[in-house]
């Protein structure tokens, strides 16, 4: 697993700036830009690895202390893509359980 850490951070923030730089160019055309950034979400593709022991010792770091399931993203997801969102442009919806702030 070393050296992987430093390539993925770099992705997510690169895909967080590409997302506030696209809103910003992207507005004057009506086109709003924003990310959802999920966290582990239970997938048959994952499930195997998610429900064995690393699974567990991720899961014990997220707050809620569950994977996401594909529909908890519905909520976030209608509200970019709906009117309800229409203020909302450049920004990033993280839906993870609240591992994030997990090291506060």
């Amino acid at each position: 697993m070393a050296g992987t850490v430093g390539p993925y951070l770099a992705a997510k923030a690169g895909l967080a700036h590409l997302t506030r730089a696209m809103a910003l160019e992207l507005a004057r055309h009506g086109i709003r830009v924003n990310a959802l950034a999920p966290g582990y979400v239970m997938t048959e593709l994952n499930e195997g690895f998610l429900a064995g022991e690393a699974g567990e010792k991720l899961r014990s770091r997220i707050p809620s202390r569950r994977f996401s399931q594909p529909q908890d993203l519905d909520g976030a997801l209608l509200l970019l893509a709906s009117d309800a969102g229409r203020a909302m442009s450049g920004t990033e919806i993280v839906v993870d359980g609240g591992h994030l702030c997990s090291s506060l």
